[in-house]
């Protein structure tokens, strides 16, 4: 009897990645393409060029095929089923035909900070809709979408996992509803593919496509993160952290209630770092030619080269702190990035590991408040995304927390977890917990250093957590100088 698979496509910020599993969680082979940089047409605004998501995930799909076919000696019709995970938070405007009216809006755009408004710029629109549903047309030619990526101004409702039926909602949102995709949940059945995309991807036509439900959420299942005291910390460009729950929290003040990606529950999530991994990508870019040599003589990536140097630095950084708002954040758009506290003794190897602080200490200050609102501690880290493959930044969570982090085998946990809303979706799996146990292949954990955590929290408690008290002025005054 030929083995099965699953397929799994989770599609970033900055990349597409399809990954091919059996049904014990071993990766057979993946495709992975680079997405091209956001146009950033005004300040504040970002936009995915021309049709990018898609031409990026059909490259994608056609490497992974190839691969499967040729490297794995995999037969296309044992692959039984698709998740799509696609980056959350993008508004997406289509014409009558489902092709792009306008470019895809991304979440670090402020327009997706208030309801939308039709413009002359943006051609015939005939539906409103997020990532995910433009992905599902372009394989199955459906106008549907999962309800669990509706996040911001959509006229959700969370308690019935569908469009709302209040008029109040749909006016504010200023979408009626003809302009809304259909919605089916986590696990069910999107469509399948198509016979033209079957011709131009290698993709078997007739392949069940499923839905998932927001990024974050996805990861947190892949994670396995669904135990009390759990908390999933997702490295990504938007660095986010989260909890599962069972209750949708309506009057929250720390955090967001999202439906999870397993149906009927949910997922509580903090404020996160916004452009948070791509800081670091940003870092290595413009400071990492001169290691260049060093790391290729190595055989290690710039960034890897920089974790290195950074284990020699001390913790605290001999009093270099980054206040991570290189996105600010919708109720202070005048924050920008900071690094205070230079002195003779700091070198690029103290600002890349300021850095990596920086995101931990400002992570620690949202988690502390989720926590200390749900009345239940924080026990345990799950750490996903490229920055867990990274020792000095997994020991770095570990002694800001106090706790030890964990990572799993598979650090891009969205795509496992992918595999498993697949696998439930055509009955690989009996529940979602026997679908963990198969397919969340554990790694290894790092505990925290007490006097590291002692250092850390008389940082963070003394200085780092009242440093926009004393920012917020300054930068409110340099904001119009500059924007």
């Amino acid at each position: 009897m030929n083995k099965k698979y699953l397929m799994a496509v989770d599609v970033g910020t900055q990349s597409a990645k399809v990954i091919i599993f059996d049904l014990d969680g071993n990766i057979i082979c993946q495709g992975t393409k680079e997405l091209r940089k956001l146009d950033i047409p005004a300040p504040l605004l970002a936009e995915h060029p021309d049709d990018d998501l898609w031409d990026t995930l059909k490259t994608a799909f056609q490497i992974v095929m190839n691969r499967f076919k040729n490297d794995a000696g995999g037969d296309a019709g044992d692959i039984l089923a698709m998740g799509i995970c696609i980056i959350r938070c993008c508004r997406v405007l289509l014409k009558s035909n489902g092709r792009l009216a306008h470019p895809v809006i991304n979440w670090m755009d402020k327009r997706l900070n208030s309801p939308y408004e039709y413009c002359d710029g943006y051609g015939d629109v005939q539906y409103v809709t997020t990532s995910s549903g433009y992905i599902t047309h372009r394989l199955t030619g459906e106008f549907k979408d999962t309800c669990a990526n509706y996040i911001g101004w959509w006229p959700m409702d969370n308690d019935t996992c569908d469009w709302s039926q209040d008029p109040k909602a749909m006016n504010t949102c200023n979408i009626p509803r003809d302009m809304l995709f259909d919605l089916v949940k986590p696990g069910d059945i999107l469509g399948t593919i198509s016979e033209k995309i079957s011709r131009s991807t290698g993709i078997p036509q007739g392949l069940p496509v499923v839905a998932t439900a927001h990024d974050k959420a996805v990861e947190a299942l892949g994670a396995g993160s669904l135990a009390p005291g759990t908390a999933l910390i997702s490295l990504g460009t938007y660095i986010g952290a989260m909890v599962h729950g069972h209750k949708n929290m309506k009057d929250s003040k720390n955090f967001w209630s999202f439906q999870a990606a397993v149906p009927g529950q949910y997922l509580y999530e903090c404020m996160g770092v916004r452009r948070g991994m791509w800081t670091v990508s940003w870092f290595c870019d413009q400071f990492g030619s001169k290691i260049i040599d060093d790391a290729k003589q190595l055989n290690l990536s710039i960034e890897e080269m920089f974790n290195r140097q950074a284990e020699q630095i001390p913790p605290g950084c001999e009093g270099l702190l980054t206040i991570h708002d290189w996105a600010p954040p919708a109720e202070a758009v005048f924050r920008k990035g900071v690094m205070l506290g230079f002195d003779g003794r700091h070198t690029r190897a103290h600002i890349y590991r300021s850095i990596l602080e920086g995101i931990a200490f400002t992570m620690k200050n949202h988690m502390d408040k989720m926590a200390d609102e749900l009345a239940a501690p924080i026990e345990k880290l799950i750490i996903s995304g490229g920055g867990a493959n990274s020792k000095v930044f997994m020991q770095i969570f570990a002694d800001v927390f106090g706790i030890k982090a964990h990572r799993n085998q598979m650090k891009g946990s969205a795509a496992v977890g992918c595999a498993i809303n697949a696998g439930m979706a055509v009955g690989v799996f009996d529940s979602y917990d026997q679908a963990i146990r198969k397919m969340v292949r554990k790694g290894d954990s790092f505990g925290p250093d007490s006097g590291n955590h002692r250092l850390y929290s008389c940082l963070n408690d003394r200085v780092y957590s009242h440093a926009n008290q004393y920012l917020d002025p300054l930068l409110r005054k340099l904001s119009p100088m500059v924007d």
